[in-house]
């Protein structure tokens, strides 16, 4: 996409979105023997995001900062991201990057997917590498499920592990999104005895025509009380779904004024955003401006 040379200045002053997600639907189609299970799944990207601010460094390094006391480096997906794109594109150059968390962890808003997913996709413009959104993506799965569908940056249907993904054009809804301070382990909801994981697979069309269903959501409510008692009061207002794995809970509308009063009407302690579903992610809505910007420089 860099058409000129990018001053260094440029880069320190732009900070790059890396936008959470809804699963409107996730059916558990069968298990692997690898353990991993068979899922279909619909990805909605939403209008919140943590932010990500990259700038190439003369080392060979790549740092990372973070103020959130959540985070551990040695495990942060986004440094597993730069030190494996720069390992399989053999680059000699460095970038200091800074971690601005907004998403909570563990909610099963694609946080730290869509993370490594915006460090793959801005340093390869970054440090020049001219890797395609394909070959991004390959390297994406390799960090999580969830990666290429943030490396693609569009509303998808997904089908695999969720790494099968095919582009669908949403509806774009509001959406009254609330997190608990619960974090839902992906693994347990995934070993659960009484997941059913021998589900029919449905079809795009199915989905449209209102087969949403969260195959994971009685096992939810059946391991945290707390996350029962929030679907049952939110309930009381909407229908309610869970996004992927949970913990984070959402409901549809179809104005802003209509999910703006909907949040109005739940408890003033609950953490809750009104939020936008988009077809296009403001990740590359950003890459866009960016390099529109520069080039008329």
């Amino acid at each position: 996409m860099v058409s000129v040379t990018v001053d260094q200045n440029e880069w320190a002053e732009h900070w790059w979105p890396a936008p959470a997600k809804l699963n409107l639907m996730l059916n558990v189609i069968g298990q692997r023997a690898d353990g991993y299970h068979e899922l279909q799944t619909v990805f909605q990207i939403i209008a919140i995001s943590d932010w990500l601010n990259i700038v190439p460094t003369d080392h060979n390094d790549v740092t990372l900062s973070c103020r959130s006391a959540d985070i551990k480096m040695d495990e942060n997906l986004v440094l597993k991201a730069a030190q494996l794109l720069k390992q399989r594109s053999g680059s000699k150059s460095g970038a200091h990057i800074t971690l601005k968390k907004i998403l909570p962890m563990g909610a099963g808003l694609g946080g730290g997917s869509s993370d490594a997913a915006t460090t793959l996709v801005v340093l390869n413009e970054v440090w020049g590498l001219g890797l395609s959104v394909e070959q991004l993506a390959v390297l994406g799965l390799e960090l999580g499920a969830d990666v290429p569908v943030f490396v693609k940056g569009c509303s998808a249907w997904a089908e695999g592990v969720g790494e099968k993904v095919t582009p669908i054009e949403l509806p774009e809804k509001w959406f009254v999104v609330v997190n608990t301070d619960y974090h839902c382990s992906t693994r347990e909801v995934f070993t659960h005895k009484h997941l059913t994981r021998v589900n029919s697979a449905i079809t795009i069309r199915d989905f449209l025509n209102g087969q949403e269903n969260n195959s994971c959501l009685p096992v939810v409510r059946q391991m945290s009380q707390e996350l029962d008692d929030v679907y049952r009061r939110f309930s009381v207002f909407s229908k309610v779904y869970l996004t992927g794995t949970g913990s984070s809970m959402f409901a549809k509308c179809n104005t802003r004024q209509e999910a703006v009063s909907l949040s109005d009407q739940l408890p003033v302690d609950w953490n809750k955003w009104v939020v936008k579903g988009v077809n296009e992610s403001p990740l590359q809505k950003s890459l866009k401006q960016f390099f529109n910007r520069v080039n008329q420089v």
